[in-house]
């Protein structure tokens, strides 16, 4: 049995408390003792005295209480929310150093869950034992953080092996030898998969054992400057690789998973991708209004599709053909993908409270010509650039819809007015990005794998593309609120050529093939 009687000890307490202190009557004894304590009407001494007399234990001498190792099946955070630390115990008898006995029901319930044994106590001050717990804490931090260090330079004695070494440049080469965009490294129940995405569509290049995910993750965190420690939060850095004559620019993110960490690469290559409206693959007619419509002095452009489908190489494209020495060029974006000589470009960071509707605010103070917001995600960003827009800048953004005139309702779904949409926004590029036909092999099987395309029968990616631009009638249509099938009926009747029918005119010309044309646009 306990070696206390909870409830006996807890009546005497109330009975001294509402005796010594009849302003309290009716507070239980845990809300007397706070506030006699705050209020300055008992002494944290006083407090210690009490509560012994009523357990009948004797009070200890503070300076020469000295606590035991810590058990390793009870946890210091189990002793910090319950305000007590184990003082003495041995096999039948635990006893317990605690500076309130309000805890002490639930504490016993689980000692005597966990040990099997019976409980007794002692009380001290309440700064006293929040000193112990605080010493407590140093030391179990100081332990970790030496479990941590060794744990760190055995990982960094691993990621210097020259076979890691060699592996991780192995991995990095022959991605771009892909031609890739992103690596995935994913460890799974028995190896570690490294996959790329080629053209949008992962292949796996190489499969190696588990046991050499630790090695390859910490050589890409320290190449990236992360924590090479750290796996159980998510991390992201960057890095410049040399590879031969070749820079890499790669962006790493980490994220923790069941099976360990999967890492993913977003390989900037500047020199592989060209940004040049006339390379992405408008038809003659698409490239001659787009041209037309960004030069406009002011109002806003959007680049919409879901996410791979090109928007930020177009948009980069159109900036390349705007950017020159006459005109003040800003951009925000989360991230910033592309170091451009000549912009002035703003990272968001949310930590600071750099978010696009900040960011943008500034920027217009800026006297900026042009402004590139990476995305616009909700209503303030929207009136911001709308504002913009209306104030004699020309903006360009992307969102997340599925067809042009669906950007015309997304604004609107976000609180924007109507009017306010039909005066600045001019046009709208809907696009999706397809595999070329290999020109090397066209798709066909052959003998030997074909070295172009790895087999695979496609290189490279064109996109297929819609544009809408606001003519008076369809500002009328938004303004009336049409619905979205109204205004792409305007939108055709005006001569919109439609994502299908651009996908179709590749198709036929060559460029593609009808089965990947139906897997880029299964949505629509």
């Amino acid at each position: 049995m306990q070696k206390f009687d909870l409830n006996a000890a807890l009546q005497k307490i109330q009975e001294a408390f509402d005796a010594r202190f009849p302003e309290y009557q009716g507070l239980s004894g845990k809300e007397i003792e706070r506030k006699a304590v705050l209020e300055g009407k008992m002494t944290e001494a006083a407090l210690v005295e009490l509560y012994s007399k009523a357990f009948d234990v004797p009070v200890l001498e503070e300076d020469e209480i000295i606590l035991p190792e810590t058990r390793e099946d009870i946890t210091l955070a189990f002793f910090n929310a319950n305000d007590c630390v184990v003082l003495e115990y041995d096999e039948e008898l635990v006893t317990l150093l605690a500076a309130s006995p309000y805890t002490l029901g639930e504490v016993s319930f689980q000692m005597k869950r966990m040990w099997q044994c019976d409980i007794s106590v002692r009380f001290v001050r309440k700064p006293f034992l929040e000193r112990l717990l605080s010493k407590l804490q140093n030391e179990e931090d100081e332990a970790e953080e030496e479990q941590s260090a060794e744990d760190e330079n055995t990982l960094r004695t691993l990621a210097g092996e020259a076979r890691i070494v060699r592996l991780v440049n192995d991995i990095f080469t022959r991605a771009l030898e892909l031609g890739a965009s992103d690596i995935h490294i994913e460890p799974g129940e028995d190896s570690v998969s490294v996959r790329c995405r080629v053209d949008g569509v992962l292949t796996e290049i190489i499969n190696v054992p588990l046991n050499q995910f630790p090695a390859i993750a910490s050589r890409i965190k320290l190449l990236g400057g992360l924590n090479i420690a750290e796996s159980r939060l998510p991390q992201d850095g960057r890095t410049n690789v040399s590879l031969g004559r070749m820079q890499l620019d790669m962006r790493i993110s980490t994220i923790p998973i069941l099976t360990g960490e999967s890492i993913v690469l977003r390989l900037l290559n500047k020199e592989s991708v060209r940004f040049d409206l006339a390379q992405l693959g408008m038809s003659e007619a698409h490239l001659k209004q787009f041209e037309k419509l960004i030069r406009i002095p002011h109002g806003i452009i959007l680049v919409v599709g879901p996410t791979g489908s090109g928007k930020t190489t177009t948009l980069y494209s159109v900036i390349n053909q705007l950017n020159d020495a006459r005109k003040k060029i800003i951009t925000i974006e989360d991230p910033v993908e592309y170091r451009t000589p000549g912009l002035c470009q703003v990272q968001v960071n949310h930590k600071v409270g750099v978010t696009f509707a900040a960011g943008l605010r500034s920027i217009v103070r800026q006297d900026p010509d042009v402004i590139l917001v990476g995305e616009i995600r909700d209503k303030e960003t929207a009136d911001i650039a709308i504002n913009a827009a209306l104030t004699g800048h020309l903006v360009l953004s992307t969102l997340h819809t599925n067809d042009a005139v669906g950007a015309v309702t997304r604004l609107l779904d976000m609180g924007v007015e109507n009017f306010l949409v039909s005066s600045a926004l001019f046009g709208v590029l809907s696009q999706r990005l397809v595999r070329k036909i290999c020109p090397v092999c066209h798709g066909k099987k052959q003998p030997v794998k074909c070295r172009k395309c790895n087999g695979t029968g496609f290189k490279g990616r064109s996109g297929i593309f819609e544009l809408l631009i606001l003519n008076d009638e369809i500002r009328n249509a938004v303004n009336r609120n049409a619905s979205s099938s109204e205004l792409e009926k305007i939108a055709v009747s005006h001569g919109m050529i439609t994502l299908a029918e651009d996908g179709a005119a590749k198709v036929a010309a060559g460029v593609t093939t009808q089965d990947e044309l139906n897997r880029s646009t299964a949505e629509l």
